[in-house]
């Protein structure tokens, strides 16, 4: 069963942030269990060769990879997808045309150009040769919206209710600070944008993941709220913290004084 099916039957689906291509992750992620890899090249120095090297080894590990593309680019889309990429997340999207662009890239490749803009927008009836053979070619991408700002949640019902858009990203660090509450993930402000994100994803059918480099507990926790694409962490994330841990741990049997451990990590 493929990534999207799963998502469209509800089931839950288990991934982490990628941002290293050291070779030796698939077989990690494989071993962990997990469903899909997020590779972010936003805010990851991720080339167009080294995500094309990660995608096509996540794929035969059987994990799906999702790129984030670095801005609302169809092209840069196109690209990802290119490379080996079975998902697509744009980034800060705010507005029905930018999910509009997103959706033409994932699922109607390889048409762009004027025509793509007339069949995109119902300006005219796609010839139904060529909307099986698009079908066909697109069959299992996914088309994910990043939800992180105001503007987002003020156009939520218009910037959801796009068809072909699969689910939805929860970027918890900007939309924190598109509400003026900077990394303040606890304050029921913050709480309440991501429930109505949630809800909101639920009525039209689409899957919904929110990102935390911090404890799993919290995962959980909005997993309860109705999550169903679970991003937990990130390679640089986990190491970090374990390597904290340990080195506590060894210090501390050699009577050294230990530094408070730091949680901070980056959330994306």
């Amino acid at each position: 069963m493929s990534l999207l099916e799963k998502i469209k039957s509800g089931r839950p689906v288990y991934g982490t942030c990628i941002t290293s291509p050291a070779p030796m992750w698939p077989a990690v992620a494989r071993r962990a269990g997990l469903d899909f890899v997020f590779l972010d090249t936003e805010h990851i120095p991720l080339g167009r060769v080294e995500l094309t090297q990660l995608s096509q080894a996540f794929k035969a590990m059987g994990i799906t990879p999702i790129v984030r593309i670095p801005e609302p680019n169809p092209f840069l889309a196109c690209q990802a997808i290119d490379g080996g990429a079975v998902g697509v997340v744009a980034p800060y999207l705010e507005t029905v045309d930018q999910v509009m662009e997103l959706v033409g890239a994932t699922k109607y490749r390889p048409l762009k150009g004027e025509l793509l803009t007339r069949y995109l927008y119902n300006q005219e009836p796609m010839p139904a040769g060529l909307a099986d053979y698009v079908a066909a070619y697109n069959a299992g991408q996914l088309c994910i919206a990043n939800i992180e700002s105001v503007p987002a949640l003020e156009r939520l019902d218009d910037l959801l209710s796009v068809n072909g858009l699969d689910g939805v990203f929860i970027g918890p660090h900007d939309l924190s600070i598109s509400l003026g509450l900077p990394e303040q993930y606890d304050h029921p402000v913050f709480e309440d944008a991501v429930r109505l994100i949630i809800q909101k994803s639920k009525q039209y059918g689409l899957a919904v993941g929110i990102h935390f480099s911090l404890a799993p507990e919290r995962q959980i926790r909005w997993m309860e709220e109705g999550v169903n694409l679970v991003i937990h962490s990130s390679d640089i994330a986990l190491l970090g913290q374990r390597l904290q841990n340990d080195m506590r741990i060894i210090k501390a049997a050699q009577g050294e004084s230990v530094m408070a451990d730091n949680p901070s990590f980056p959330v994306v």
